[in-house]
């Protein structure tokens, strides 16, 4: 408030808010203490995120790219995860199922259709599903799927994907498959020995078509990971330094506020021994 008429008939200089009290002063200096120490603790944990997302990066290229290797086995089928072996390029020989084969929604650079999941029984006996490749809708499975003879065919180690996908749930009585869910597949097919993952195909595995079939198209497989930990990162930083920024803020206002009561206590002081001495004058 401004202008206001003390007793005296003078008129007072603005008036400024109090200091606030102590009780409130801690308060703020906890809370931002905490947000401070809390957004640089999250934008580092970030920086920590985005170096192991960097090494997986790496990792799966020079996975991709290596020559292909065999494709684990029983021994090996429990210790198989995504992290130790996702991306992996294998090679696989052994005798397609394709009375036994899925299709499975898909979306590729080529457009929506089908990927084409056909059983290959190894020359140890046991099953792993390879994903020949993409089919468009108007193309027969079947036909596509007749292959005779042993194959040979390398490919990219995945991990099987439960449950289904594109918003939808696998429908295995209906033979609806939305996601490349191995154990499922498997349990559809009445499949045993089953490896817990699948295969994409390279390209140029699938032998000459004859009749008219059309072969699935292989080596369609994305590799994308999502990578905005640094976007992350810059964002807690720049919260923190704008909690430290607002600290020094209300910091400096509340010592300017602090400076105006102490200058307003000693003219109130100076204003009253003035009044008392002229009272004594007086007499």
């Amino acid at each position: 408030m401004t202008g206001t008429l003390e007793r005296d008939g003078t008129a007072s200089h603005e008036i400024e808010r109090r200091p606030r009290s102590l009780a409130v002063r801690l308060t703020l200096v906890a809370t931002a203490v905490v947000l401070f120490a809390g957004f640089l603790a999250l934008g580092t944990w970030q920086i920590y995120r985005l170096q192991w997302k960097l090494a997986l990066i790496e990792r799966v290229e020079t996975r991709v790219h290596a020559a292909p290797v065999q494709a684990p086995g029983p021994e090996r089928w429990p210790q198989v995860t995504a992290a130790s072996d996702e991306y992996r390029h294998v090679r696989l020989t052994g005798v397609y199922l394709p009375e036994l084969s899925v299709k499975v929604q898909a979306s590729t650079e080529l457009g929506a259709g089908y990927w084409l999941l056909t059983p290959l029984r190894t020359e140890e006996g046991t099953v792993v599903l390879v994903n020949r490749g993409f089919i468009f809708p108007n193309v027969d499975a079947a036909r596509s799927a007749a292959v005779d003879g042993a194959v040979t065919i390398s490919g990219l180690l995945r991990i099987s994907e439960p449950g289904g996908g594109f918003l939808r749930h696998n429908d295995p009585a209906g033979d609806r498959w939305y996601s490349r869910d191995v154990a499922a597949i498997a349990a559809s097919r009445s499949l045993t020995a089953v490896a817990p993952f699948f295969v994409d195909a390279d390209a140029g595995m699938e032998p000459p078509a004859a009749n008219g079939a059309v072969r699935p198209v292989g080596g369609l497989t994305v590799i994308r990971f999502h990578n905005s930990h640094l976007v992350y990162a810059l964002t807690w930083y720049a919260l923190a330094l704008m909690v430290a920024g607002a600290a020094f803020w209300v910091t400096r206002d509340e010592r300017r506020a602090r400076r105006t009561a102490d200058r307003q206590d000693r003219g109130t002081e100076d204003h009253s021994e003035d009044g008392s001495h002229d009272r004594h004058s007086s007499h």
